[in-house]
């Protein structure tokens, strides 16, 4: 059995591979909900107690990881780890199953350091990787596995172990379970500090869907800040995701953070400062989520089986910007979205494919350009169009299209020969005319209202760009 875990803000996706006797692969998938709690003064000072011991039994466990490591060249595994920290007096501050996690997510964590020092010394992986390292003093993850939960009237019992019970006089307390989840679909219940607030995360299994799809329909996608995912479809259709909102967001958190922080050592930190850090993160994580779920549901609605992201590795370290639009370009979390689009693709069945998208803004689209890749150009390669200004992209023939909607078209143009996508309902207007969609704001656009137009009142807005 192979497992691999990818965790993207409040929703994961856990990928298990078991196999079986005819040496079938068969994929599991789990999910991660975030709850977030609203506790009393009493539970608050509880829940700080075992996120703090928590926090110091992955230290110990990882300083006894570390020495055994660089005197023995070897790695623990989770018995021998969890059997070390059952003399530590924070392993018995809490209860034992949880501490127990924590020792088994830092055998884990060495497990997969000692996997990619063998790529890097076989010179598959370009960084040297490094030992897990020590955490701040602080707040840390405590896990229950759901053996050891009781369900009673849709409310999940966690214990606390016997220290807690003598020092505190409590020996559990009750969360309620999310309504859109089933109590027996559960695999793992967190409690999970970040930024003054504590989470109650929820486990479960996620059941693959089967829709009907066709490969050869496809789907370019194109990041940028303002339109911050250009979409444009093989069968003639185009839409943009606002990014103007976010990065209003953004912008305004950064502000803050300046004045709150002015006159202040680097290291200066407040209430205040995690709260509008907390308050932050959420709009990051909602726009992502609903992004990606938007993105996906458009294609499962129109059969479309292939999505393909441009995406230039590597791109945010070495970005050489402005510091204003450094600022914009790297806080924004495309990387997370693409990868929360990735793994909503591998749920429903649709191809993802990730290419690099070098000179796909100055190809023509339309006129059908080759498109080199980059540090492969040839000399006398020259686009048949032109960028005339911002958004704006002109053809060969006098023709205007949106420039971002080009870029869109030639991302896909890079892989539809290997990947067997049919371009031919590809045309001018998908090109033109793409429909702008905003996430939050629920009103109709001035300029479309001015006009007369009117617009459905969806969960989403859409209006001509």
């Amino acid at each position: 059995m192979s497992f691999s875990f990818y965790y993207v803000d409040n929703i994961a996706i856990i990928n298990i591979v078991v196999y079986n006797d005819t040496m079938n692969k068969k994929q599991s998938y789990w999910g991660c909900q975030q709850v977030l709690l609203s506790p009393n003064k009493d539970l608050i000072a509880i829940l700080e107690y075992i996120c703090s011991e928590s926090n110091k039994i992955y230290n110990c466990s990882v300083y006894y990881a570390r020495q055994i490591w660089f005197k023995a060249r070897r790695i623990v595994g989770r018995s021998e780890l969890c059997a070390e920290m059952k003399r530590n007096r924070h392993f018995k501050a809490m209860y034992v199953s949880a501490s127990q996690q924590v020792c088994n997510g830092v055998a884990e964590s060495f497990k997969s350091f000692y996997k990619l020092n063998k790529l890097f010394l076989t010179g598959k992986l370009e960084d040297r990787p490094k030992p897990p390292k020590y955490r701040r003093t602080g707040l840390f993850t405590v896990s229950y596995p759901k053996r050891w939960l009781k369900n009673t009237n849709s409310k999940i019992r966690l214990p606390l172990g016997k220290q807690v019970k003598a020092w505190f006089g409590l020996s559990e307390f009750f969360v309620d379970l999310p309504s859109n989840l089933d109590w027996d679909s559960v695999k793992e219940v967190r409690i999970l500090p970040r930024n003054g607030d504590f989470y109650i995360e929820f486990v479960y299994k996620i059941d693959f869907k089967e829709n009907v799809l066709d490969k050869s329909k496809a789907l370019g996608i194109d990041h940028g800040i303002d339109n911050w995912l250009t979409c444009v479809e093989t069968i003639g259709n185009s839409f943009i995701v606002d990014g103007k909102h976010l990065k209003s967001l953004n912008q305004w958190y950064n502000k803050r953070v300046a004045t709150l922080k002015k006159g202040q050592s680097k290291d200066y930190w407040t209430k205040l400062l995690s709260i509008i850090t907390e308050k932050r993160n959420r709009q990051m994580r909602d726009a992502v989520n609903k992004a990606a779920k938007l993105v996906v549901n458009h294609c499962i609605d129109n059969a479309i089986g292939t999505i393909v992201f441009g995406w230039n590795p590597g791109q945010k370290n070495s970005s050489r910007m402005s510091r204003k639009n450094n600022q914009k370009f790297i806080q924004i979390p495309t990387a997370r979205l693409k990868n929360r689009i990735a793994q909503l693709c591998e749920l429903n069945g649709i191809q993802f494919i990730e290419t690099e998208e070098s000179y796909t803004s100055k190809a023509s689209a339309l006129d059908h350009d080759e498109i080199p890749v980059f540090g492969e150009k040839p000399a006398e390669w020259k686009p048949s169009g032109k960028r005339v200004k911002r958004g704006l992209y002109r053809t060969a023939q006098n023709y205007y299209v949106n420039a971002d909607c080009n870029g869109s078209a030639n991302i896909l143009r890079k892989v539809a020969r290997t990947a067997g996508i049919d371009l031919s309902g590809l045309s001018r207007g998908a090109l033109t005319t793409p429909v702008r969609v905003r996430l939050w704001t629920l009103n109709e656009s001035p300029r479309m209202r001015d006009r007369g137009v009117s617009i459905p009142k969806l969960f989403i807005s859409y209006y001509q760009v």
